[in-house]
């Protein structure tokens, strides 16, 4: 379904969410009358993608804060060193060090869910996506966690009122380098700017008042007031609701695209389907957000 807004087309991607910005050069400055509709669109599909940008990331910068003040990752060797405010995912090596985060991601998440004010959304562009006999590979994996909720019985929905749940970024970090990941581990600072959270089960979109399921298995350790496998087993049935194919948009990446998402109403995962041979290349901006209720 295509849809023209303003001076732009939106065309949508998938039923559950998702959906495509064209006509749009985000190097270029951008009247508050676009921006608006970019954010009802933004709103309304979830995940937004400008295909063939070119952006500096000066630029990237500035569009992202259209959205709200930047915050600058945790894992700070791997950001921009002139520009803190991105963050650089990548599996290229130069002088033995890696330019980024090789294996960020790669599970379903919630980007920073694991701080008191979690990410409103994130903004991802593609400088180089890695190839293999001409197939684009690295396709990231998008759910509609407010579809998701509303699709629950509402017996379910009655059981989650009121839950919290605990989220721990030192937890994840451990277990990916316990399986062999390349990491550096966390030194002091990091690991006390990152303290363990709780956030309610569902909250509450603060711009649109949906509700959503906000437990990923990529950052929460447990359900509180709840015995360990009772958690797990609920846990476990959550994740299995959320990442049905129902409430799934699949991105296939192309160079030049900005992927917009947003972190109170979806989960993501990026598929790890390339070696180290196939380069990857991205930068990340992440926009301060609010306190989940």
């Amino acid at each position: 379904m295509k849809q023209k807004t303003a001076n732009f087309a939106v065309c949508q991607l998938a039923e559950p969410l998702g959906a495509e910005i064209a006509g749009v050069d985000l190097g270029q400055p951008m009247s508050d009358a676009t921006f608006r509709h970019i954010e009802d669109a933004f709103h309304e599909h979830c995940v937004l993608a400008f295909r063939n940008q070119r952006l500096t990331p000066q630029a990237h910068i500035a569009f992202s804060r259209r959205f709200g003040d930047l915050l600058v990752h945790v894992l700070k060797q791997h950001n921009d060193p002139d520009f803190p405010q991105v963050l650089v995912l990548s599996n290229i090596v130069e002088n033995g060090k890696p330019i980024g985060i090789q294996d960020g991601g790669q599970y379903w998440h919630t980007d920073l869910s694991y701080t008191a004010e979690p990410s409103r959304c994130s903004l991802l562009y593609a400088v180089e996506i890695p190839f293999e006999n001409g197939v684009a590979l690295g396709d990231t994996l998008f759910v509609n966690t407010c579809a998701a909720y509303e699709a629950l019985p509402d017996e379910m929905k009655a059981r989650l009122a009121g839950l919290r749940a605990t989220h721990n970024y030192n937890a994840r970090y451990s277990q990916m380098r316990q399986k062999g990941s390349t990491r550096t581990e966390l030194d002091e600072g990091q690991k006390k700017a990152v303290p363990e959270v709780v956030h309610p089960v569902v909250r509450t979109h603060p711009f649109t008042g949906r509700k959503s399921l906000y437990v990923n298995e990529g950052f929460v350790t447990g359900i509180v007031g709840t015995a360990k496998a009772e958690s797990e087993r609920l846990l476990a049935e959550l994740y299995d609701h959320v990442t049905q194919p129902r409430f799934m948009y699949r991105h296939r990446w192309q160079v030049g695209d900005l992927l917009m998402w947003d972190n109170c109403s979806t989960q993501h995962n990026a598929v790890a389907n390339y070696g180290p041979h196939q380069r990857r290349h991205m930068r990340r901006t992440t926009v301060r957000g609010s306190t989940p209720f």
